[in-house]
């Protein structure tokens, strides 16, 4: 029979394994089967887990819209060259994206070309 302490460190086990999958969402609210592609002013930049968001201002039909880019994790984005400090706020960026399917202003990148002319993807 197992005692008390036993069952304890078992199930402190248990949720340790399963810890990184619970922060894990799918990415079925983009649409793979198109890109779209804008430019504009990076707006603001959060570089942390679990994902890499990208906000840039476009020139829209109403005026200036803002974007949201949802990019992969921070290790994956220094794999990719991206780091801290690559994009910065007021920068102008063109970024193709898987877009969003519900139709909001944003997606899941695939490339993004900073104001060098550098390609990040």
């Amino acid at each position: 029979m197992k005692t008390t302490a036993t069952w304890r460190l078992l199930g402190a086990g248990l949720v340790l394994l399963a810890a990184p999958a619970l922060g894990h969402h799918s990415h079925a609210m983009f649409d793979h089967t198109t890109t779209v592609t804008v430019s504009g002013t990076v707006k603001d930049v959060s570089y942390r887990n679990p994902h890499v968001f990208l906000w840039v201002d476009v020139e829209g039909e109403r005026g200036i819209e803002t974007w949201s880019i949802e990019m992969s994790n921070i290790q994956n984005m220094i794999r990719r060259g991206i780091g801290g400090g690559t994009f910065t706020v007021g920068e102008q960026v063109t970024v193709t994206m898987n877009p969003l399917l519900n139709g909001n202003l944003g997606g899941n990148y695939v490339s993004i070309i900073d104001s060098d002319g550098r390609e990040y993807d």
